[in-house]
């Protein structure tokens, strides 16, 4: 249903939409020739009037404007995803798009969208005469929270730091509880970046980037001023500029604002809602399980007869696929590769190969390189991958944010869903709504994961804290690929040395559910067949990738989480904790019927898990304990 009327407002006038359920308001102004938006929820204001508009090499768009009009419309769009948190989404928001001029030439539209949880704007640019192309150079976009807000913020990294010059890649710690008005290390933030003002919790993203635009991050100007961030010069070993160019009529990616409880920050649909897929599947794309040997064995493991052995274990698990990493064309060799790839197909396990993708923007040593920058190469490559049958592949090491950047991202995606290929990116950006947008998009890393598990004791003892961040920030906005829920004691090939896991059995099985991928490559290894608990390896045989909802139950960022997701009539009920003493609560469980047999994993104060069986009660409860470090799951049986 679609309705559409036009106002016309004077240059000091404001507008307002509220969401269909009336929670959220958000109210549009224009003073003194510049555009400001401010936001409430359930009556109290949560961003404060900020600043609109974009400066372009034609002019200064953020000023001297005038109001021309206001076109307003009810959106309802219903959309299936396999590859998302919620399968089906019926989408409904108010959209309100301010058309504006200077000069009494139009030369900007504001695009408001407006709905029970999220405000996302864009905005569109116009010609200027005979001038059809246009270079953004700021976006003045601002987002002004209470000064007694806390914040959950994600460290942009400077750039071509890191291992071997790979950074940013989106791989540091957050900062939890801190607050406003600090600017990160001095870049500003990646997103999503998440807030507790006093009247709501609020996640600031992006969606809809592609390789018409940069990828941008969040800067902090002072106290509460958070302001959209370009990429830094230096990213991409210099190369290319900070700043967009635009064909025009052009679209700058949306701005997304989650707002009210923790639930909606968890169950967000908005990176999904505003964007459209950019081109057809050239297939239906197979998700599911798999196995990879490089987190426990490293780069030694990378040879034939080890991957063979991968290939077996994944068949006994039922896993669709096995993930060979990085030097396989030297240490296995692409006749060889081809020969498991034929192995695998006999025992129904697909293959994903690793990449390097630089050509020229860090000192990554490991191999294949030189493949995936380059369009004639990379296509020669992927015909050799369709040819012999390979699934999918894990392209690695990316530059930093800026345009080329993103149209080689774009670029991959496009070739491999020419040759039927999955893609995954590591050491990478954020996905900014590319599940819906790219078919044969897998996930990405964009994320401290779990081989800093193996390549510090630090990182071990952080798992939990990790764990109880990640479905609040990093994985509300795209799927994560985590790599993770082992089963091992150690870090080792041999299960006898190397870092010591902390947390226990039943967090590992939590956290595969915890972890939204379509695709996902465990931490387990083959001798978990014989030295893991029987319930645990079942579990980790029947737990699905893909889902059909999500219901935040209970948490907060870096404390606890518990959720629940559902995979057809199944739910699955998982928890973590990552505090000191032990987590005791009495949750409700309505997707639960009374007397709906529940089967529960749970942890005693030692972290020894054990399976029983339950019947939900009358009152739709269950009392749970989880102690530090531990995990829980219920599922109806």
């Amino acid at each position: 249903m679609v309705a559409l009327f036009a106002l016309t407002l004077s240059a000091s006038a404001q507008t307002t939409a509220m969401s269909p359920d009336g929670r959220i308001s958000l109210e549009l102004g224009l003073s003194d020739g510049t555009p400001h938006y401010n936001v409430s929820y359930n009556g109290q204001q949560v961003l404060a009037d900020s600043p609109l508009g974009i400066v372009t090499n034609m002019g200064d768009y953020s000023r001297n404007l005038s109001l021309k009009g206001v076109d307003e419309r009810d959106v309802s769009e219903s959309y299936s995803l396999r590859n998302i948190k919620q399968s089906k989404v019926d989408y409904q928001a108010r959209e309100l798009v301010a058309h504006y001029e200077q000069d009494g030439r139009s030369v900007l539209d504001i695009i408001f969208r407006v709905s029970n949880r999220d405000v996302a704007f864009c905005y569109k640019v116009y010609p200027k005469g005979e001038t059809r192309v246009c270079v953004v150079k700021e976006e003045v976009s601002a987002f002004r929270l209470p000064a007694e807000t806390t914040t959950f913020l994600c460290p942009q990294s400077k750039p071509m730091g890191g291992f071997a010059r790979t950074s940013p890649s989106y791989e540091t710690p957050y900062a939890l509880d801190e607050p406003v008005g600090k600017n990160g290390w001095g870049e500003g933030f990646t997103f999503p970046c998440l807030f507790k003002a006093p009247q709501a919790w609020v996640l600031i993203s992006e969606t809809g980037t592609d390789g018409n635009y940069v990828g941008c991050r969040l800067l902090n100007e002072q106290g509460g001023n958070y302001r959209i961030g370009f990429p830094q010069a230096g990213e991409l070993n210099g190369i290319g500029s900070t700043t967009p160019s635009m064909a025009l009529p052009g679209l700058t990616p949306w701005r997304t604002i989650t707002l009210g409880t923790l639930a909606n920050i968890v169950e967000t649909t908005a990176p999904f809602d505003l964007v459209a897929p950019k081109y057809e599947a050239s297939q239906t794309y197979q998700y599911g399980k798999g196995s990879w040997s490089w987190i426990i064995g490293m780069d030694p493991s990378c040879n034939f007869d080890e991957q063979k052995r991968y290939i077996d274990f994944s068949a006994a698990m039922g896993y669709q696929s096995v993930l060979i990493d990085a030097f396989w064309d030297k240490q296995i060799g692409y006749e060889r590769i081809a020969e498991l790839a034929r192995y695998g197909k006999t025992k129904g396990v697909g293959l994903f190969l690793w990449y390097n993708s630089n050509g020229s923007w860090n000192d990554a040593p490991q191999t294949p390189i030189g493949k995936m920058n380059n369009s004639r190469i990379r296509r020669e490559e992927m015909r050799w991958m369709q040819e012999n049958g390979i699934r999918g592949i894990k392209v690695d090491f990316f530059g930093g944010d800026k345009q080329p950047m993103m149209q080689l991202y774009e670029d991959i995606l496009s070739d491999a869903n020419d040759f039927g290929l999955l893609v995954i990116f590591h050491g990478c950006t954020l996905p900014r709504g590319w599940e819906r947008m790219y078919p044969n998009y897998a996930a990405s890393e964009a994320v401290l994961a779990s081989e800093n598990l193996h390549f510090g004791q630090g990182a071990c003892d952080a798992e939990a804290r990790n764990a109880c961040i990640h479905p609040f920030i990093r994985n509300t906005v795209g799927a994560m690929d985590f790599g993770g829920s082992a089963l091992n004691k150690f870090y080792g090939a041999d299960n006898q040395h190397g870092t010591v896991r902390r947390t226990s059995d039943v967090f590992a099985l939590a956290t595969a559910v915890l972890f939204q991928s379509a695709v996902q490559h465990f931490a387990l290894a083959p001798n978990n067949l014989t030295d893991a608990p029987e319930w645990a390896i079942g579990f980790m045989k029947q737990v699905p990738t893909t889902w059909d909802e999500v219901r935040f139950i209970d948490g907060y960022p870096g404390q606890y989480i518990i959720l629940a997701r559902r995979h057809g009539d199944k739910w699955f009920v998982v928890g973590a904790n990552a505090e000191k003493e032990p987590l005791k609560k009495t949750i409700t469980l309505p997707m639960f019927e009374k007397g709906t047999a529940l089967k529960v994993y749970s942890d005693n104060a030692q972290l020894e898990g054990s399976v029983k069986s339950i019947k939900q009660n009358k009152k739709q409860q269950v009392s749970i304990v989880i102690p530090c470090n531990g995990g829980l799951v219920i599922t109806n049986e």
